[in-house]
């Protein structure tokens, strides 16, 4: 079984690096405060992991083959990014006790990564491009959809407590406000990017 693990790795990290709803929604959190933070890396990660599974299962690929599947998909997915998106605008700069997103952050984190579909198409145009067509798909799928998971959990904890740091210099109420609200914006500016592709 021949994998190309090199040009898969490269394209996975960078994948994994460029910012996205995700990467948004954690930061978010984490700056208010560390369990926020990784309360919602692992909803992203459970998210990821049942993505790897219905990649690897070919259900996915069903969803994506089907354009009005797929539109649904992409048009839930807005939706609950531009209400994420507004419920943290809202809420930028007052105390955590206060702030509705306090609740359900793992479910938060777990349903925005389930209805991203970008994360989806990930799955089905990046791992089939590194899988060695002579040799049996399920095993391969597999193997490189916990590798997809495993780069995605070493990276939010690299990121968790980064952000906690982040939110040290954020301490004061207004500057921490106009962070949020950033945050909050740009989910909404992410909920029209997945729209468009």
């Amino acid at each position: 079984m021949h994998i190309a693990w090199t040009s898969f790795l490269l394209a996975l990290v960078v994948i994994t690096v460029v910012p996205g709803p995700d990467f948004v929604l954690v930061m978010g959190n984490a700056v208010r405060s560390l369990r926020q933070g990784i309360e919602a890396a692992l909803g992203v990660l459970t998210g990821l992991l049942v993505h790897a599974t219905l990649a690897t299962v070919g259900l996915s690929a069903l969803v994506a083959a089907a354009p009005t599947a797929l539109f649904v998909v992409k048009a839930i997915g807005a939706a609950y990014l531009v209400h994420m998106g507004f419920m943290t605008f809202r809420s930028a700069g007052k105390p955590v006790g206060e702030q509705p997103r306090q609740r359900n952050v793992f479910l938060r984190g777990m349903l925005c990564d389930l209805l991203n579909p970008k994360v989806m198409l990930t799955f089905l145009s990046l791992i089939p491009q590194a899988m060695d067509p002579k040799a049996a798909p399920l095993p391969q799928a597999a193997l490189l959809s916990a590798v997809t998971v495993g780069v995605f959990a070493v990276f939010w904890v690299l990121v968790v407590p980064s952000a906690r740091q982040l939110g040290r210099l954020l301490s004061k109420p207004r500057t921490r406000a106009v962070f949020e609200r950033v945050c909050g914006t740009a989910l909404i500016g992410l909920a029209a990017s997945v729209l468009a592709t």
